[in-house]
């Protein structure tokens, strides 16, 4: 499989801690804006409004909103294998990989509820919004791969790669459609993913 370029960078990397700190409220408004008026309406200058910074702090580290809607993704897919590696670390082994894989769907689906912005622009996959892209479900099947082939037990190779693009891949799409049937998540459609995730995985991983 072909290596999938990272995520736009930023213009300018915060050094400081201050300048950390200012880039976090950055995101932090620019995620609150989003559920609040759309990505059509969001401006540069609305986000230097809410998060109280002069607009030149915003340009210091993005050229336009676009970019900053690729950081606030790439800032969800973070903190996502944070949520995932601490959710593992509580469960332990217990329950292989198909408690495993619960984990990875569950904490997506709680994102998707509770996470400012993410609805929108998710780890990148509908940026611009309204499009749906596939470099970033590389990315999060990569990143699974990395992170769950040493639970599992397994080399992180191509095949495996290939295994949870498909899965990525697979939840994308249905999770999107339950969400589309009810504002919370369809549960009916949720679960039969879950349940066709664990069939195909099952092939691989048992």
């Amino acid at each position: 499989m072909k290596p999938v370029p990272p995520a736009t960078p930023l213009r300018r990397a915060p050094v400081q801690r201050r300048s950390a700190e200012r880039l976090t409220r950055i995101l932090d408004a620019c995620a609150d804006l989003l559920d609040e008026v759309g990505y059509d309406a969001l401006s540069t200058r609305a986000v230097a409004q809410r998060a109280s910074v002069p607009i030149g702090s915003v340009y210091r580290f993005f050229g336009n909103k676009r970019q900053m809607a690729d950081a606030l993704a790439q800032r969800n897919l973070e903190r996502y294998t944070v949520r995932v590696t601490e959710r593992l670390r509580q469960t332990g082994e217990e329950g292989g990989w198909r408690t495993a894989m619960d984990v990875v769907l569950d904490e997506y689906l709680e994102m998707k509820r509770t996470a400012p912005g993410f609805s929108l622009v998710d780890f990148g996959n509908q940026i611009p919004v309204g499009a749906r892209q596939s470099e970033p479900n590389h990315r999060v099947a990569d990143r699974l791969t990395d992170l769950l082939s040493g639970y599992l037990d397994r080399e992180p190779d191509e095949d495996l790669r290939r295994v949870f693009l498909i899965a990525v891949e697979t939840a994308d799409t249905l999770v999107h459609l339950a969400f589309r049937v009810a504002p919370e998540g369809d549960q009916r459609i949720i679960e039969e993913a879950r349940e066709m995730l664990r069939a195909y995985m099952a092939r691989v991983l048992d």
